[in-house]
């Protein structure tokens, strides 16, 4: 299958879907399987390094926050073991530090759960790696703010301390900030 693909100027379908919440694991494989995609499935960092390691896919995706830590550990096994790996990372807790994290570990995009099969099939199969299309919605000012404190948190190592200096702001009230959801879109 991996020649008759590659005669035909296509990657073989072989995709790893690092995840631990076992419900979405078991639809988004279902899923993907329906999409032709051969799957094979992982539920920690240690389980998801292994199969990479075991049987390198042509595609992965990869919970950013896993059990045992986090899924850029497997993003780098796999940019190691198979260095043209289209990857996507998922999280439940989206923000610009680590969809930026998730990119230079070499993932190739980065979507907010819930993610439906179509976009997630999407970004594994785009053609270039160019710049996404402009959002027909683009972030609110408070969104904006939001997910620039986020990103200066994550820089200053989660140090409340530290980040309230860098932004000039009060311990206290980055504290009230750092608490509440983000803003919605």
């Amino acid at each position: 299958m991996m020649q008759d693909a590659a005669t035909h100027g296509e990657k073989a379908r072989t995709l790893l879907i690092v995840e631990d919440d076992q419900v979405f694991l078991t639809r988004l494989a279902r899923a993907m399987e329906r999409r032709g995609f051969t799957v094979r499935t992982a539920e920690s960092v240690a389980d998801g390094v292994v199969a990479a390691r075991e049987d390198a896919p042509n595609f992965a995706i990869v919970d950013l926050r896993l059990g045992d830590g986090s899924g850029l550990d497997v993003v780098t096994t796999l940019r190691e073991v198979k260095p043209d790996i289209r990857i996507i990372v998922l999280t439940g807790y989206g923000n610009i530090a680590t969809a930026v994290a998730a990119v230079k570990a070499g993932a190739v995009d980065y979507l907010s759960k819930p993610a439906d099969a179509d976009a997630i099939e999407a970004a594994l199969l785009q053609k270039t790696d160019g710049p996404p299309p402009t959002p027909e919605r683009p972030m609110s000012a408070d969104r904006v703010r939001w997910e620039h404190i986020q990103r200066v948190f994550e820089q200053c190592d989660r140090n409340v301390s530290e980040t309230a200096r860098q932004l000039r702001m009060h311990r206290r009230t980055l504290q009230r900030i750092l608490a509440k959801h983000a803003p919605r879109e």
